[in-house]
């Protein structure tokens, strides 16, 4: 197989504009380390992140499964946004891609596509990602393996007393959200933030969130239906996590899928770092024609909405009556429940550096309100990033006082997080469409993904659209 270009973000666009960054080129992932006082200067950041890679070492089950390239595939794509390194790729053969995550029909050209390199050597300083019956091929770093079985999903070391699950494909955002586990105990070993990264199992379980996803569960079912008809409130990193995974679900016919697409700003350079359908080319697009344009090549059907949401908006009845939003607006979300749907799932990420891993998601309609959770008069506490070395004015003399206040404002955004917020969204409308239990409210860490905190809702029949899944 051959080799593409270099290893390293660092060596190409990551390269440019170290030195002049604003609130629209900032890389969201890099904000981490600067708001923590770690580095003294974006560039300083981007170097560090530069340090970051992973080996990926497939097992020849990813040949004829699709579970097995969708933990392939998800792990590049969170990777290659923080691990500015590179990703390294052994053991990929030129078959059939299963699943439409990337443009082309070849699994090994979709491995390249997003933005890995297949090599023949492992590189022994880089910790290792392994998918399948593949097994560690060197160094001694530490090393993972992506495992999943049913609807749950994560890593366990790669030593002596680990083993795989059973790998079971009853849902297939459980190998997704185990190779967002992967992405998050690697990158806490290389930033040095976690003593027990790479020394832990993690993982989580969604159809019982809270219970141990290492344990068997005999109430898990294989999917019988999908939702068909979406409101899509947001596709920034959030929005364009759920969208991704509902590409990975077995729809027998996307083209009978409906997904309003509600966003009306554009794409920044800053997005590629944190949004998992962005790339250099879309920049300066609208999201929503960016995303709609990559939805229609897999053969979704899409609305596109290009207006702010808020107490104004109503749809009607023919329209979508189930929303998901993740926007980061107070006022759009206090507006959730005016507007006429009859199930609206939100999800936020924790904001400054010490809540940058959390991750909450609320359904509605339950005993919380939107309108109490965000009220106008609820204050929000922002970052004290501006007392970082980092933002001091003298290292930024291209910005004015209202842009350095955008650039500290900005939150740190870091693909994992979202991609496993994002697997909670889709997994809670999934749940109700095949017989699980409805949440209204769940809280949880990358920090420590086993501990999930839950509140249960009674809530009516699942009846706003559905198909069946496929059959292979």
């Amino acid at each position: 197989m051959r080799e593409n270009g270099g290893d390293s973000f660092m060596s190409d666009r990551g390269a440019k504009n170290l030195e002049t960054v604003t609130a629209a080129t900032l890389h969201r992932t890099a904000k981490y380390f600067m708001d923590s006082g770690r580095v003294q200067s974006h560039r300083e950041a981007m170097e560090l992140l530069g340090g970051f890679g992973i080996q990926v070492e497939i097992g020849p089950e990813a040949r004829t499964s699709r579970d097995h390239q969708i933990a392939v595939l998800t792990l590049i794509n969170l990777a290659r946004r923080s691990f500015l390194g590179g990703v390294r790729v052994r053991g990929v053969d030129k078959c059939p891609l299963l699943v439409p995550l990337a443009d082309t029909h070849c699994f090994a050209e979709a491995v390249e596509e997003l933005g890995a390199r297949i090599v023949g050597t492992s590189n022994p300083d880089w910790p290792a990602a392994l998918v399948g019956t593949a097994s560690k091929s060197c160094g001694d770093g530490p090393a993972w393996r992506i495992t999943w079985d049913g609807w749950r999903g994560g890593v366990v070391p790669v030593d002596e007393r680990s083993h795989r699950l059973s790998e079971r494909s009853l849902c297939s955002l459980a190998p997704a959200v185990g190779a967002a586990a992967c992405a998050s105990e690697a990158f806490s070993f290389l930033a040095g933030d976690h003593p027990m990264a790479g020394r832990r199992r993690a993982g989580v379980s969604l159809w019982n969130p809270g219970h141990d996803w290492f344990l068997s569960d005999e109430t898990e079912p294989a999917l019988s239906f999908l939702p068909s008809r979406l409101w899509m409130i947001g596709l920034g990193n959030l929005g364009q996590a759920c969208l991704w995974l509902l590409t990975t679900l077995p729809y027998e016919a996307r083209a009978a899928v409906e997904l309003v697409l509600e966003d009306f700003d554009r794409i920044a350079p800053s997005n590629e770092s944190t949004s998992l359908l962005t790339d250099h080319s879309v920049i300066g697009k609208t999201k929503s024609r960016a995303m709609a344009d990559w939805l229609e090549r897999r053969e979704f059907r899409t609305v596109i909405e290009e207006r702010p949401f808020g107490e104004w908006t109503r749809r009607n009845k023919f329209e979508p009556g189930v929303a998901i939003c993740g926007v980061d607006n107070a006022d759009a979300r206090s507006s959730l429940e005016c507007a006429g749907f009859g199930l609206v799932i939100e999800a936020g990420l924790g904001r400054g550096r010490w809540a940058c891993k959390n991750y909450s998601v609320h359904a509605f309609p339950s005993s919380l309100k939107a309108a109490d959770l965000w009220r106008a008069d609820v204050s929000y506490t922002e970052s004290d990033g501006e007392r970082m070395p980092a933002y001091e004015p003298a290292k930024h003399p291209e910005l004015d006082d209202c842009g350095l206040t955008q650039l500290v404002s900005r939150s740190v955004g870091i693909p994992f997080v979202s991609l496993t917020a994002a697997a909670f969204v889709i997994s809670e409308i999934l749940r109700r469409l095949n017989g699980g239990r409805a949440l209204e409210l769940l809280c949880g860490s990358m920090s420590c993904l086993d501990d999930v905190e839950v509140s249960l809702h009674e809530s009516p029949l699942y009846e706003w659209g559905h198909v069946p899944v496929a059959t292979y």
